[in-house]
């Protein structure tokens, strides 16, 4: 049976911290914050089959609304929202510290490149906040705009990252997401979903109960490896 899931809300922070707590059975203490993509919701359904899929394993997952989702129910996100959505993920990780000893932090698309960059900045104020990094579809690059790679703050990033990515993505192929993390200093893997798009399957019914699970396992023994 699905894990217990709950609304959760901290209000007394700024910005507030909005979305769903997936409480499991029996708590392994990993903590995960997953959050979604520019044009999406933490009621996204990759999201939630992935949280559905962790809790069912003892994570306590929360899948939260950035902060100009928050304010902005629909529509694409601005550039000029970035720093802010980090500072609500910051607020996120904070909130699950409090009955986590170990804390995961991912996202899809948008919400995954927010939460490396997050990852880059705090490394010298809480180099251990984060254990892990699991990055959804990262947008590399505009679809076509090959030139416009979003990698600056990949040499600052020391946090470990499982990337997991379609091999019909347009945002990034497998061959350029390889060559990219190259440049990151921590512990890296690429996880190719052969077939997919930049939604991983989720736009139809492919992929929606195997890769969850597949997901899961991979980066079970990807701590593993970089414990």
């Amino acid at each position: 049976m699905p894990s217990p899931i709950r609304d959760f809300a901290d209000n007394a922070v700024d910005p507030k911290v909005r979305g769903y707590l997936h409480l499991p059975a029996t708590p392994n203490h990993n903590g995960l914050v997953l959050t979604h993509g520019a044009g999406s919701n933490a009621q996204a359904p990759l999201l939630i089959a992935l949280a559905e899929t962790f809790s069912a394993n003892g994570f306590t997952v929360l899948r939260c609304d950035l902060p100009s989702r928050q304010s902005r129910s629909f529509g694409p996100l601005g550039p000029a929202v970035a720093a802010r959505d980090r500072a609500g993920l910051k607020n996120a990780l904070a909130a699950m510290n409090k009955f986590c000893s170990r804390l995961f932090l991912g996202g899809h698309s948008y919400g995954g490149r927010q939460s490396s960059m997050l990852c880059a900045e705090l490394f010298k104020e809480s180099p251990d906040l984060v254990t892990a990094l699991l990055l959804l579809s990262y947008p590399l690059h505009p679809p076509r705009k090959l030139d416009q790679l979003r990698t600056q703050h990949f040499p600052d990033l020391h946090t470990p990252a499982l990337f997991v990515s379609g091999t019909r993505d347009p945002f990034g192929s497998i061959p350029e997401i390889d060559q990219a993390i190259k440049m990151i200093p921590a512990r890296t893997k690429l996880l190719a979903i052969e077939g997919a798009g930049h939604d991983l399957g989720f736009k139809g019914k492919a992929n929606r109960e195997e890769l969850p699970k597949q997901i899961l396992s991979e980066f079970t023994r990807f701590l593993e490896l970089s414990s």
